[in-house]
């Protein structure tokens, strides 16, 4: 599997990463199992989990497959912090939450340090410079080997990542994990270009449009997919509209041209964006992860990727087309 650089910074990453979500609840040990030694055979490092996925038990199972594996020096290891489901305050990014998360997440994962922590989501109740400090002071302390955030506004982005340029010392920000997709573009919008412009490395999560993109939901709803689990519908359904039926249809349309799996062309697309440094896939059986990474070969002609930025096309006006090539606002 290909490596690319994660942001401007000497840490190299597969270009398709592994995502933990399900594990410890859609996911059993043997299943987690498998799909692990599925995706380092194939060259993957990137493995990704956070402190919430299955009330913590997805980083207690990867902990556990670390160790018995003994991979734990073969991957990139990242995880988050800073949301809180079902808490009164459901996203907290204070300096204490922040560093308790983290010497839980490390006792879960059985490991000293973690590659790529992130702050989860943008916290409005905690000064921004408090959650930073926490992370200078994860950084600092040997727990943490690169800072990272995750579902920030674009502005959010530019923000942390200039006030930790601002001193000597503070860690650099340097990837931000978002949703983006064929059917979920709207980072193009203010976070690609702040990125780009800031040296900072795109991580893409679900970017087979929480499964839509696979084209399974185009005739019903299968009776083993997330659209089907009582945890994972919600999220689902918000693809499943008059609008994204389109760009769902010419994804299985080119797939059929190239004679391959509609969730490969959906992959090829979002890893290969500009920005991106890693795409982050999940899967709840290795059988899964194997056909996902089929992906891994195709590099989409010319011809189909237009087409498919055509007919996914996110609206763009006043401010964001003002460091396009649109025509000057009036």
């Amino acid at each position: 599997m290909q490596q690319r650089p994660l942001g401007r910074t000497g840490l190299s990453v597969s270009r398709l990463g592994l995502g933990t979500m399900t594990w410890g609840r859609d996911t059993d040990q043997h299943e987690a199992r498998d799909a692990l030694r599925v995706f380092l055979d194939a060259g993957g490092t990137l493995v990704d989990t956070a402190d919430i996925y299955a009330d913590g038990d997805s980083e207690r199972l990867l902990g556990a497959l670390i160790a018995e594996t003994g991979c734990r020096d073969d991957i990139v290891l990242t995880t988050k912090a800073g949301v809180r489901p079902g808490r009164p305050r459901p996203y907290d990014a204070s300096r204490v939450h922040l560093l308790r998360a983290l010497d839980a997440s490390l006792a879960r994962l059985g490991v000293d340090h973690v590659d790529v922590w992130m702050l989860h989501r943008y916290d409005v109740a905690t000064p921004l410079a408090e959650s930073l400090a926490a992370v200078d002071a994860a950084v600092a302390s040997g727990r943490v080997r690169y800072a990272a955030v995750s579902n920030y506004p674009g502005w959010c982005l530019a923000r942390a990542a200039t006030w930790q340029t601002a001193a000597p010392g503070r860690a650099p920000i340097v990837a931000a994990q978002m949703e983006y997709s064929l059917l979920e573009r709207g980072i193009e919008r203010d976070v690609v270009p702040a990125a780009q412009e800031l040296g900072i490395g795109l991580l893409a999560w679900s970017p087979l449009g929480r499964g839509v993109l696979t084209g399974k939901y185009r005739h019903g709803t299968p009776a083993d997919s997330r659209g089907a689990n009582s945890t994972l519908r919600g999220a689902v359904a918000t693809y499943l509209t008059a609008d994204h039926r389109g760009v769902v249809d010419a994804v299985c349309t080119a797939a059929d041209g190239l004679a391959v799996a509609p969730l490969e062309v959906a992959l090829a697309w979002v890893r290969d964006r500009p920005g991106v440094s890693a795409a982050i896939v999940g899967a709840r059986t290795a059988a899964q992860l194997r056909g996902i990474l089929l992906a891994e070969d195709l590099e989409l002609p010319t011809e189909i990727r237009s087409a498919l930025d055509d007919v996914s096309a996110p609206a763009v006006g006043y401010p964001e087309d003002c460091w396009t090539d649109s025509p000057a606002p009036r």
